[in-house]
């Protein structure tokens, strides 16, 4: 399984970004992906899950109302859009997927993207 995340870049506080998780060497539409990230110094954490339909979607508390996470099974891509960008928001984002068909969170992740960056100035 390989995981190909796109899309991280710089931008202002309250700007947005749209990031992608191209996936590729098995059947997308039956997993359930994530997006996590890790800012310098501290831990790599969750931000968002979606199962394998899109039926059912988790966002981390700090996010919540900023960021949409979605999915684009003809596509094999899963998409994270972020909005109301903060300094906070700063770090590294890695997609992942595991073998559920949920969502996936850090509990069950098998595969990890590389990484974009994303920062965000004030």
């Amino acid at each position: 399984v390989q995981l190909q995340a796109s899309g991280g870049g710089l931008v202002q506080a309250g700007g947005s970004l749209r990031l992608s998780c191209a996936a590729s060497g098995r059947t997308f539409s039956s997993y359930g992906m994530g997006w996590f990230r890790q800012a310098p110094g501290k831990e790599r954490e969750f931000v968002a899950a979606i199962s394998r339909s899109g039926g059912t979607i988790y966002y981390a508390d700090s996010v919540k109302g900023r960021f949409t996470i979605s999915r684009d099974n003809a596509k094999n891509t899963v998409y994270l859009q972020m909005s109301s960008l903060k300094s906070e928001d700063t770090a590294v984002y890695y997609c992942a997927t595991g073998t559920a068909a949920g969502p996936i969170l850090r509990g069950n992740v098998d595969y990890w993207g590389q990484g974009t960056q994303v920062t965000v100035s004030s």
